[in-house]
């Protein structure tokens, strides 16, 4: 496991959750898997608004048999998807890499850097979203890899995710106009950048667009990234069972996106996800509150025709 230099002047209780951390990290991965498993239920349990949630947008997404069916898995997955964190966070590339049990569709990648381009990897919360871009930056197609990061507000938790996304061919860029302009900067030398698309941006961000068949607030930076006329691929790790690992696939999107225009780029992004996601949906994070407006905003999402 990686070592990682604990932040002057921390409290004792955030050096206490350090020290969690970094004891679970030492567990074996199939078994931070298993307990997050089972806590990722009784969370889903006992967190009345996450449930609320989780329900809503699995319903709105696959009607309402889907809690039944699709549920309880996802419910487990989104658990083990937050315990396997520290794991990846602390252990070498080589270990994070030996867990890569198969990738799909790597050509596109190669194509893309033969032929000069950036390359923009999208990957929504689905599946190991953490282990996508560690990945492309021990591969030399694609390294280096620039993602955005927004810290977190506990300091001692900040170190952890910096230090877990810093390797060697991977840094990060701050999520605000200068960390933008330094993502378009990298697409346009040719390198790779890692984006989560999937999230409420803050107001003034995004476009009201659908989101399995309901209005949905969507960052138009994914479609901005786009434009400068990198090869976008969609990525995603599939959690293999009983933690034997990940098995790693990208794809280009089924067909050209419209680039002249932001909502209907960032719309066509949509689609893709959504196709994605359908594929597996029993990994991605239903509890996220996909169809909240964004803080400040009096705006009402749109009615749309399907």
């Amino acid at each position: 496991m990686s070592r990682l230099q604990t932040p002057d002047n921390l409290s004792l209780k955030h050096r206490c959750y350090l020290s969690l951390v970094r004891g679970l990290a030492r567990l074996p991965l199939p078994l931070l898997q298993a307990v997050g498993g089972v806590l990722g239920r009784v969370v889903y349990r006992y967190g009345t608004s996450y449930r609320h949630h989780f329900d809503g947008n699995l319903v709105q997404a696959f009607g309402a048999d889907a809690v039944k069916k699709i549920g309880p898995q996802a419910q487990a997955e989104a658990g083990k998807a937050m315990f396997e964190l520290p794991w990846l966070w602390l252990h070498t590339r080589a270990e994070i890499l030996q867990t890569i049990r198969s990738v799909e569709g790597w050509h596109h990648v190669a194509a893309a850097r033969a032929a000069g381009k950036g390359i923009l990897f999208l990957t929504p919360h689905l599946g190991c979203f953490e282990i996508t871009a560690q990945y492309a930056a021990s591969q030399s197609d694609a390294a280096p890899i620039t993602v955005l990061f927004r810290p977190p507000r506990q300091r001692w938790s900040e170190s952890i995710m910096r230090y877990g996304r810093t390797r060697t061919g991977m840094d990060v860029a701050p999520a605000d106009l200068s960390g933008v302009r330094r993502l378009i900067r990298a697409l346009k030398a040719g390198e790779s950048v890692g984006l989560l698309p999937d999230q409420v941006p803050a107001v003034g961000q995004g476009v009201w667009v659908p989101w399995f068949g309901k209005p949905a607030y969507s960052m138009t930076l994914a479609a901005r990234l786009a434009q400068t006329g990198a090869s976008v691929l969609f990525a995603f790790a599939q959690r293999l069972p009983h933690g034997q690992g990940f098995a790693l696939s990208c794809r280009p999107p089924s067909s050209p996106l419209p680039l002249d225009d932001l909502a209907a780029t960032a719309a066509a992004i949509n689609q893709e996800l959504m196709k994605l996601i359908s594929s597996c949906p029993e990994q991605y994070l239903w509890g996220y509150n996909r169809y909240k407006t964004p803080r400040g905003s009096n705006a009402q999402p749109p009615e749309i025709n399907l």
